[in-house]
């Protein structure tokens, strides 16, 4: 009697041990739920809040609809629970400020430095943003600004300061802000998700660095020499 072969097995991917029956017997809940988080993450910024369904991330993970709804109510609150999971990751300014020289110049440079090597790790937060301004929804469109506020505030507040200190013509800080955050934002695309070969020669601190020395120079500042 001839003996069958069998089907050479397949190369397992990061999530084929999470799939089917498994994935209960061989997670305890908090690692079934950071599990499901992550893949609702990658699916959300691929496709937008409405372009993903419940469904879909089920079959991602190899489970039913019901296993999710074991740990979110809704598809709402999993969205929820993903930009919750982005907000505790959210960058410290504080010893940006207790290191630089006090100048408003070198704190932008720093924290701006800080923010960019975060989020240039996490490639899906830039995407998210980029599917939740094309949705129009508030909530979370009020989400992502507050990521950038402590760079639009310091910079508003900082610009009223120099102004007067400086004697700088006059520049409207808020204006002044968006432009820089616009700048940055444009530079975390290019050469994190657009991967633009126009820029190849130069790393995105490098980028970033240039972008800074052109806003200063556009609003009037002139850096102490060093």
């Amino acid at each position: 009697m001839a003996r069958s072969r069998g089907r050479r097995p397949r190369r397992a991917t990061p999530l084929a041990r999470f799939a089917g029956p498994g994935m209960s017997k061989r997670l305890r809940a908090s690692e079934r739920r950071a599990t499901i988080l992550a893949v609702a993450k990658v699916l959300f910024s691929d496709k937008g809040y409405h372009g993903v369904s419940v469904d879909e991330i089920a079959r991602r993970l190899g489970v039913s609809p019901a296993i999710l709804y074991r740990h979110f109510a809704s598809k709402e609150a999993l969205y929820e629970e993903v930009l919750n999971a982005i907000a505790c990751k959210r960058e410290s300014y504080v010893e940006a400020v207790v290191n630089s020289d006090g100048s408003f110049a070198d704190v932008l440079r720093k924290i701006t430095r800080i923010y960019i090597e975060s989020v240039s790790k996490d490639p899906d937060y830039l995407r998210m943003e980029l599917q939740s301004a094309l949705e129009g929804s508030d909530a979370t469109r009020q989400f992502f600004e507050n990521r950038w506020r402590p760079f639009t505030d310091f910079i508003e507040f900082s610009l009223q300061e120099v102004t007067v200190e400086k004697g700088l013509p006059g520049v409207n800080g808020r204006v002044a802000a968006m432009a820089f955050q616009g700048m940055i934002r444009e530079a975390l695309y290019a050469k994190c998700i657009y991967r633009s070969p126009r820029y190849r020669e130069l790393s995105l601190q490098e980028l970033a660095e240039q972008l800074v020395t052109l806003f200063l120079n556009a609003v009037g500042y002139l850096e102490p020499a060093s």
